[in-house]
């Protein structure tokens, strides 16, 4: 008699031969066909809107950058990660999360059975804030437009915010990162994860546990699907 396989009896093979998630496919029709195609009848693609932010002149923040970051990714990602803004390395390369914060950010990717080409990855901001700087309230309110159409075309199953500025501006709200990290939070009917910044970890290797358990729920919830 030949046993049925359950997905529980998989599951309890690979933790014993050490692996602890495999990779969750991207949506059918894949990157190449998704990118240009709306998410719903009638909507817009990721390709529409970058174009319109490529002559955005809505803050100060368009006179000193090099390149507008505007997203990168599937852009039929289930889990969408969204930052504060770009760096200087992030401006030179148009792309955002490439410098030292963004190599942590793939190896946390990558242990949860993902590549950064399987997720989507965008900021509140779309230019560089002199210096380095949190972005100031006026240009989060000017570029936040932008983000939440990009959320509207992608259509994530689940979003992880990266820091508390990330984090407070997207929800409107003033919550400590530290007391709310790990706790799941709503946007629009989307579950949202908030965690530290992978820079803040960079500076703090000592709470890099308390974010590996959050994507530990992370990769629980796109399971669970």
């Amino acid at each position: 008699m030949t046993r049925r396989l359950t997905r529980n009896m998989v599951a309890a093979y690979l933790r014993e031969i050490g692996i602890d998630y495999v990779l969750v496919p991207p949506r059918a029709g894949g990157e190449t066909a998704a990118a240009e195609a709306p998410a719903t009848a009638g909507g817009e693609t990721l390709e529409e809107i970058r174009r319109e932010i490529l002559a955005c002149r809505r803050c100060a923040l368009c006179s000193g950058r090099s390149n507008v970051v505007f997203g990168v990714g599937n852009p039929r990602a289930r889990l969408m990660f969204v930052g504060e803004g770009p760096g200087e390395e992030e401006d030179r390369q148009g792309e955002p999360f490439v410098g030292a914060a963004g190599r942590r950010l793939t190896q946390w990717i990558h242990r949860i059975g993902l590549a950064r080409q399987d997720v989507y990855i965008a900021n509140i901001v779309k230019c560089r804030p002199p210096g380095n700087r949190a972005p100031l309230p006026e240009e989060a309110a000017a570029c936040l437009p932008y983000l939440r159409r990009q959320i509207r075309a992608i259509r994530p199953e689940v979003i992880c915010t990266l820091g508390a500025v990330a984090l407070n501006f997207l929800l409107g709200n003033n919550d400590r990162i530290t007391r709310v990290r790990g706790q799941w939070r709503d946007l629009d009917g989307i579950p949202l994860l908030p965690t530290y910044h992978p820079a803040y970890i960079l500076r703090n290797a000592t709470r890099e546990h308390e974010v590996l358990a959050d994507f530990d729920l992370l990769a629980e919830r796109i399971r669970s699907g």
